[in-house]
């Protein structure tokens, strides 16, 4: 199961530092390849995010920029802002953002957690977060929107394949760094301490009980 970390000030931290670094992906407005799909720096950031901060924090640094980019921050790429990209082709890869910084994540907690943390196990997770998710749910959704065949869907992504395989390796390049230097990222959350609500619970039970005992 992935990692699931409490709200605290460390985990809001690195969560809103997340979101920023997407949204900072987005100052390069990208290059139209004539689709209505530009190359961008965004599906370097989530996977870079993903893979570094685990998969829930990974998807709410995506979910956190998402909803400000809908509440009109210019920070959808072409630096404009709004809800009215919902409505374009582009929407797919959007949603595909928040399902691959999870598996990414996932994929990323998983390889710390079992110490196989090596850039080929984070390539491997990247490459799944890429071309696994983003190039199929993105591409899906702008094929059924533009009412594509398959074979032309497929023509279409087709120039877009090699910049996704080189964003993989350079976030497996970052994630394998990052980890190397701060393992404690992905390391899982600790138990509840008796200050926390289970401790406290459990410490009214030992109260109840030696009360009863002495009755």
């Amino acid at each position: 199961m992935p990692h699931a970390h409490k709200a605290t000030g460390a985990t809001l931290a690195l969560v809103s530092i997340g979101a920023a670094l997407i949204a900072a992906s987005t100052l390069w407005g990208g290059y139209p390849l004539g689709s209505g799909v530009p190359i961008t720096l965004q599906t370097l950031s989530v996977l870079i995010v993903g893979a570094v901060l685990g998969a829930y924090r990974g998807s709410a640094a995506v979910m956190v920029y998402l909803a400000l980019g809908t509440a009109g921050l210019p920070i959808w790429s072409g630096h404009v802002g709004g809800a009215q990209i919902w409505t374009t082709p582009r929407a797919g890869f959007l949603i595909s953002f928040v399902l691959a910084a999870f598996v990414t994540g996932w994929m990323s907690e998983r390889l710390a957690s079992s110490r196989r943390a090596s850039f080929a196990g984070f390539l491997g997770a990247t490459s799944v977060g890429a071309l696994g998710i983003i190039t199929v749910v993105g591409w899906a959704y702008v094929g059924f929107r533009a009412a594509m065949s398959f074979d032309d869907t497929l023509t279409t992504l087709t120039p877009f394949l090699p910049g996704d395989i080189i964003k993989a390796f350079v976030a497996a390049a970052v994630a394998s760094a990052v980890h190397a230097a701060y393992p404690e990222i992905l390391a899982p959350p600790p138990p509840s301490a008796p200050g926390d609500d289970g401790g406290i619970a459990a410490q009214g039970k030992g109260k109840r009980g030696a009360l009863a005992s002495t009755a």
